[in-house]
């Protein structure tokens, strides 16, 4: 659903939508088109056609707003992405399905993508908040028991933890996915294909791989 889809008298829409949906459906879009930080809850509330206070009963604050939506999305993910992988022998061949499932999921919402790539793990007030949702440390324990399997097909180099690698790879697509956004946005030089970033992603981790 698109916000301007949204009701101006404050019922609920046609399809059914709650107070706490448009809610989210709202902040979803201002924080990704305007950013978190200069996003206030009465503007939320606003577009939504509801009050602050229901934000409020709802999610608590506007950080609790910001979680839930980060949520929602690793709660959509996570099951289809163990689903797709837990029978699947070959370690390689699990990356793969899992690099390919996360970029198609993220392609297929832009907001969604701006959330978790530039408010996700955000640090703000010095520290004191970070949006570390449950749902993105059940996704992190995913990857990491995927690159734990190594061991079966060759092992990590010695001078690389399975944390690290993970970390190393994940940071690549986030900043590769970053300057493609960059790049439609304000023309930064980064004109690379999805086909190039798996490719530099299955190269990493291959590259951190020893063989015996």
């Amino acid at each position: 659903m698109r916000p301007e889809d949204l009701q101006v008298d404050g019922s609920t829409p046609p399809d059914g939508l709650s107070s706490r949906q448009r809610i989210e459906q709202a902040a979803k879009h201002l924080f990704a088109t305007r950013g978190y930080d200069s996003t206030s809850t009465a503007a939320i509330a606003r577009l939504a056609h509801t009050s602050e206070s229901q934000l409020l009963k709802h999610f608590g604050s506007k950080q609790g707003l910001l979680e839930a939506i980060l949520q929602d999305a690793w709660s959509a993910i996570n099951p289809a992405l163990r689903l797709a992988t837990e029978s699947v022998a070959s370690v390689q061949e699990k990356f793969r399905i899992l690099v390919e499932m996360v970029l198609n999921f993220l392609g297929k919402d832009a907001e969604l993508r701006a959330l978790l790539l530039f408010e996700g793990r955000r640090i703000r007030h010095q520290g004191e908040s970070v949006a570390l949702v449950p749902g993105f440390l059940e996704f992190v324990s995913i990857v990491d028991g995927i690159l734990g399997q190594l061991a079966e097909h060759g092992e990590p180099a010695p001078d690389v933890t399975p944390q690290a690698l993970r970390s190393a790879i994940m940071g690549c697509i986030e900043g590769m996915l970053r300057d493609r956004m960059l790049a439609d946005a304000v023309h930064y030089p980064a004109a690379f294909s999805e086909t190039e970033m798996r490719a530099i992603a299955f190269r990493l981790l291959a590259s951190s791989i020893v063989h015996g």
